[in-house]
């Protein structure tokens, strides 16, 4: 391995790795009055979007393992903004469904994307998004 690829400048994670810390600050001032985190909110962007899910199923969606996923549960059921129960067809799944105060959130945090993007002059950035998304499925596949 010549020392050029060793040099931080040259990673293919770190801008990764440090837009992805920017963003989540980015989004701290909107997620705050919101009483959410970021993966508070990543759990709420897939429960407004299919009402409920498996535990499973949100852990493959997020790329989360149960042990970060089920104290975030619990807080979050805590909060009053989800349900977990069992499965009636499967006592070994736990589904996750929205409360009323956890659907009612949507309308609250509706403008956040729009909000977050509205100073950033980038003409690819859904280009970049598309992209990203196949470098995490390529990624999926291998580990």
């Amino acid at each position: 391995m010549s020392k050029n690829q060793l040099c931080l400048d040259e990673q293919l994670c770190f801008p990764i790795y440090a837009a992805s810390n920017l963003i989540v600050k980015a989004y701290r001032p909107f997620l705050t009055p919101l009483g959410l985190t970021y993966p508070q909110y990543l759990v709420m962007l897939v429960l407004w979007e299919k009402e409920c899910v498996s535990v499973g199923d949100l852990g493959q969606i997020l790329h989360l393992d149960s042990g970060t996923l089920t104290p975030l549960l619990k807080r979050m059921e805590t909060s009053g903004l989800i349900n977990r129960s069992r499965d009636p067809n499967d006592e070994r799944r736990v589904l996750i469904s929205l409360k009323d105060k956890g659907r009612d959130l949507s309308a609250e945090a509706d403008k956040i994307p729009k909000e977050l993007t509205k100073n950033i002059e980038f003409d690819n950035l859904n280009q970049l998004r598309d992209e990203l998304k196949v470098l995490v499925n390529l990624l999926s596949e291998r580990i």
